[in-house]
């Protein structure tokens, strides 16, 4: 009896052990090339992949996610092929979404504009009242002198659609976890201080080259030292919209 109570007892204590996850089924939708495969392997921190792969049909990742107060999410994330606008797949595909995630390449104006053709497959699939949390990623910001879409065609799509929006890096991996960090907490209602928000930015480590084996060319007495100034780069607005 005691032996019973006692194998009891530590069945409890490992289910307890083992954390509850919040389930969320999550669309990846934009056209080819815009970097959806890319974005998922990087959240996955995975490297990421120069040489361009298209996906067939679907890939699916899971990510899980720990939010404030222990709360555990899964996001079960379904990566949809560019191809995939025409087939009849796709309702299918999208149908139970908690989520779905637009993303264009922001140095592509036309995979921007085609994001009205891959929202219209999704309001056909739901109805008004049913619709998903939303959200549009400008992905491959590391490009950003490149930049075909202005900030504000961006920012005014997301709010005419009532669209969470987002600009990332799937390369650099800039924004990306923070992105669906801050996806995750609004699926399961939970409310991040901007402490939190910070503390989920992926951290870049800079390389430092040392020079003092090396031997520097002497100074022309006749000639001023000058001292370069770094330029001054303007600071990026967030663009997220709540």
């Amino acid at each position: 009896m005691a032996l019973s109570g006692l194998k009891s007892n530590l069945e409890d204590s490992d289910s307890d052990s083992e954390p509850e996850f919040l389930q969320y089924k999550v669309v990846i939708l934009g056209d080819g090339t815009v970097g959806k495969t890319s974005l998922c392997m990087c959240l996955n921190e995975a490297q990421f992949q120069p040489k361009y792969k298209q996906t067939i049909g679907l890939d699916f990742f899971v990510k899980r996610i720990e939010l404030p107060n222990s709360i555990h999410v899964a996001l079960q994330i379904w990566d949809i092929g560019g191809q995939s606008i025409g087939s009849k797949m796709l309702n299918t595909y999208i149908y139970g979404a908690k989520a779905i995630v637009f993303i264009y390449d922001i140095t592509n104006y036309q995979s921007f504009v085609n994001i009205e053709e891959w929202l219209q497959v999704v309001k056909t699939t739901y109805s008004s009242n049913e619709i998903p949390h939303l959200a549009i990623i400008g992905n491959k910001i590391d490009l950003f002198h490149m930049q075909a879409v202005k900030l504000d065609k961006h920012n005014a799509f997301a709010e005419q659609n009532s669209m969470y929006s987002y600009l990332v890096s799937a390369k650099t991996g800039d924004q990306v976890f923070t992105s669906f960090y801050r996806m995750a907490a609004d699926l399961s209602g939970v409310i991040l201080t901007s402490n939190d928000i910070e503390s989920s930015q992926k951290v870049i480590k800079a390389e430092i080259i040392s020079y003092a084996n090396e031997e520097k060319p002497p100074l022309a007495k006749s000639s001023p030292v000058t001292v370069a100034q770094e330029p001054q780069v303007k600071k990026k607005k967030k663009c997220s919209i709540f």
